[in-house]
C-alpha cells in the first residue's frame, strides 16, 4: 500500500474538462463526467498517472430558464481557494507574440486502493498577464474560435511544459482525451527539432525516426462523429497564435485541407487510438480510414453513481463491489423486493426534490421517464413530444406517466435553444394529464439524482452520431432500464427485454459526410417513424409491464445491474486502456 502511494506518474492523461465534485464547474458534459471517471478509477486501481486541465474560474455556465424555457447563462462562481492547492510553480508560453505566464493548482484523487491521483489545473489569471490573457482559463469552450485556440496552447503546450517544470519526467505515455490537447504532440515534436538544431546547426526537417519518437508517447480517443466536435482552426490563425514554432511547418503532419485539424494533429502523432464503443470505432474508422481506430467502450466510477439506497443494499449482499465492480454480476442473487425499496428510495428523494425544485406535482407511484443531457439537436430531446395526441392516449390507455428533462445548451446554439422552448412549449400542452418538468442547471448532482431515481431511461439521438454515451450506464447501475435507439455503447448493452428495450432496429447506417470521410452523408432518421416505434414500445410493454406485471419489470431492473452495471464501468475500461494502450 505504502509503495503504491510513492508510485510516480507514467500517464500523463490530458482533458479540456474533469468532473471532479459536482461544485467545481470545471466540466459542461459527458466528455468531463468520463474524464473524472477515468481518474478515480485510475486511482482505484493504483495506475500512475497524472492528469492535466484547465482551471475554469467561470466554469461552463449557470443555467437560468424563464418560464418560457428561454435559457439565460450566467457565470458559475465559486471558490477556487476551497477545492484547490495553489502550486507554486508558473511556466511561459509564447503566444500571439507575447510571454502567457500560466500558473497551477493541484487536487488529489485518492482510490480506495489508497494510491494518489494529482490533477494539475492551470491557470493563466495573474497579475504579470494581459487583461485578455488573464480570462483564457476562465470560461470552458467560452469566446471565439481564436479563444479556443489559445485555450488548447495552454491546455497543450503549458501543460507539457508545466508537468516537465514540476519534475514528471518519467512520463511514458500522454493521453490526449479528445482533440483538444493535441497541441501536446507538436509540442513533444518541437523539442525533437530542437534537440537535433543543438547538434545541427541550420533548418532541419523532422525525421520519420523523430515522429515515431512522439508517436510512441501518445494515445488518443476521439470521442464524436459530429463535426463540430472536431476543432478546426485556420492555418493563418495559428501561425499568429503559436508564433514562429517549427513544428507547424511539417506539411501533412500538421495541415488537413489547409487548416490546422486537432483531430487530425492527434491522429498523425499517436501510436493507439481509439473510439469510444464498438460501433464508433468503425464510424471514426470510416471517417479517418487511412487510420487503425480501435475501441474501448466507455464506462462509469461505479462507486461514484450508484445512490446510496443501492450502495447500502450491495453492501449487505456484495461487500466488494467498489473494488471488484464485476462482482455486481451477483446481484441476481439480491431478492427481487430489496432492490425494489432500494429503487423507491431513490425515486422518492427525486420526486421530493422535482416537487419543491419546479413545483411539478409528481407523484412518487406514477411511472417516471428520465431525459438529462447535454443539448444538442442530434440527441433529438424533444422527440417524446413528437405527437402530442398519440402521447396522451397513451397515458389513458397503457396508464400514467410523467417525465423528467434537464440539460443545458450552449450559450451560442440557437437550435438547441429552441429545443427547450419547445419543450416548455409542449410541456403546457401535456398538461395536466402528463406532468413534466425541466430542472434547470443540470450538473453532477442532479445526474445522480436523475439516474437512480426514474423507472425508465430514454435516449433518442441521431445515428450514428452517438459515438458512446453514458448517461444510461449510470441509471443501470442503479437498476433503471433504458429505452433507446441502437447507437453508441446501447448497441452492445442491449439486450431486449432483458436489460431494457431498442427504439426500433440497428439498421447499420454509414456516418454522415463529415471531416475526412470520402462517403456521403445518408438521410436522416425518420423522426415520425422513430417516434411511433417509441409509442408502440412505451405503450405495449413498458407500461404494461410496469404496472400490470411488476415482478417482470424487477426481472429487469436486476439484470441491469447484474449485466450492465458489472462491466460498462470505468474499472473494465481502465484495464483496457492499460493494457490496450498505456504499458503495451
Amino acid at each position: 500500500m505504502v509503495e503504491r502511494k510513492r508510485m510516480r506518474p507514467r500517464i500523463a492523461y490530458f482533458s479540456m474538462e474533469i468532473g471532479l465534485d459536482s461544485a467545481i464547474p470545471t466540466y459542461s458534459g459527458g466528455l468531463g463526467m468520463l474524464a473524472g471517471d477515468t481518474i478515480r478509477s485510475a486511482a482505484d486501481l493504483a495506475v500512475p498517472m497524472v492528469a492535466v486541465t484547465l482551471l475554469h474560474r467561470r466554469g461552463y455556465f449557470f443555467q437560468r430558464l424563464d418560464a418560457d424555457g428561454r435559457q439565460r447563462e450566467e457565470p458559475a462562481y465559486w471558490g477556487v481557494e476551497d477545492y484547490f492547492k495553489p502550486i507554486d510553480q508558473t511556466i511561459t508560453i509564447s503566444m500571439e507574440g507575447r510571454d502567457v505566464a500560466v500558473r497551477a493548482w493541484r487536487r488529489d484523487v485518492v482510490g480506495h486502493s489508497g494510491h494518489t491521483v494529482p490533477v494539475i489545473l492551470l491557470d493563466t489569471d495573474v497579475p504579470e498577464n494581459s487583461d485578455y490573457a488573464r480570462t483564457l482559463t476562465h470560461y470552458l469552450y467560452g469566446g471565439d474560435a481564436r479563444y479556443r485556440l489559445c485555450q488548447e496552447v495552454v491546455l497543450g503546450i503549458g501543460g507539457l511544459r508545466m508537468l516537465r517544470a514540476l519534475g514528471h519526467d518519467g512520463i511514458e505515455r500522454f493521453h490526449m482525451n479528445e482533440g483538444h490537447a493535441a497541441l501536446l504532440a507538436l509540442e513533444l515534436l518541437e523539442q525533437q527539432l530542437k534537440a537535433r538544431g543543438k547538434n545541427e546547426p541550420g533548418p532541419t526537417r523532422v525525421s520519420e525516426a523523430e515522429l515515431e519518437a512522439v508517436r510512441q508517447q501518445c494515445v488518443f480517443t476521439t470521442h464524436t462523429p459530429v463535426a463540430a466536435g472536431h476543432d478546426k482552426f485556420p492555418m493563418s490563425m495559428a501561425r499568429e497564435v503559436l508564433g514562429n514554432l517549427a513544428a507547424l511547418d511539417e506539411g501533412a503532419i500538421v495541415e488537413c485541407d489547409g487548416v490546422l485539424n486537432m483531430t487530425s494533429l492527434a491522429l498523425n502523432l499517436s501510436r493507439y487510438v481509439n473510439g469510444v464503443a464498438k460501433r464508433h470505432a468503425d464510424v471514426a474508422g470510416e471517417m479517418f480510414a487511412q487510420y487503425s481506430i480501435d475501441s474501448i467502450t466507455n464506462g462509469v466510477h461505479a462507486a461514484t453513481w450508484v445512490s446510496r439506497p443501492f450502495a447500502d443494499l450491495f453492501e449487505r449482499h456484495i461487500p466488494d463491489w467498489p473494488k471488484d465492480n464485476f462482482s455486481l454480476r451477483y446481484a441476481e442473487l439480491i431478492p427481487r423486493e430489496e432492490i425494489w425499496n432500494a429503487h423507491q428510495a431513490a425515486k422518492n428523494r427525486l420526486i421530493h426534490f422535482v416537487n419543491r425544485s419546479d413545483n411539478a406535482g409528481m407523484e412518487a407511484d406514477v411511472f417516471t421517464i428520465g431525459f438529462a443531457r447535454r443539448v444538442a439537436t442530434y440527441k433529438r430531446a424533444g422527440l417524446l413530444f413528437h405527437d402530442l395526441d398519440r402521447l396522451k392516449r397513451i397515458a389513458d390507455s397503457a396508464g400514467p406517466f410523467q417525465i423528467i428533462y434537464a440539460g443545458k445548451a450552449h450559450p451560442h446554439d440557437e437550435h438547441a435553444k429552441q429545443l427547450i422552448r419547445d419543450i416548455f412549449k409542449a410541456k403546457e400542452s401535456v398538461a395536466p394529464k402528463i406532468r413534466v418538468a425541466y430542472l434547470e442547471n443540470y450538473d453532477m448532482e442532479l445526474g445522480k439524482l436523475l439516474t437512480a431515481g426514474v423507472d425508465l431511461w430514454l435516449n433518442n439521438p441521431q445515428p450514428p452520431l452517438e459515438a458512446s454515451g453514458t448517461s444510461g450506464m449510470k441509471a443501470a447501475l442503479n437498476g433503471v432500464p433504458s429505452l433507446s435507439i441502437l447507437d453508441g455503447w446501447w448497441i452492445e448493452g442491449c439486450i431486449e427485454g432483458v436489460t431494457g428495450w431498442a427504439i426500433g432496429s440497428d439498421g447499420h447506417r454509414k456516418l454522415p459526410g463529415v471531416a475526412g470521410s470520402t462517403r456521403p452523408a445518408p438521410a436522416p432518421r425518420d423522426d415520425t417513424a422513430d417516434a411511433a416505434l417509441l409509442y408502440d414500445k412505451l405503450e405495449r410493454v413498458i407500461l404494461p409491464m410496469f404496472y400490470d406485471d411488476p415482478e417482470h419489470f424487477r426481472e429487469i431492473m436486476v439484470h441491469c445491474i447484474s449485466i450492465n452495471g458489472s462491466f460498462f464501468n470505468t474499472e473494465r475500461m481502465m484495464h483496457e486502456y492499460v493494457l490496450k494502450a498505456y504499458f503495451r
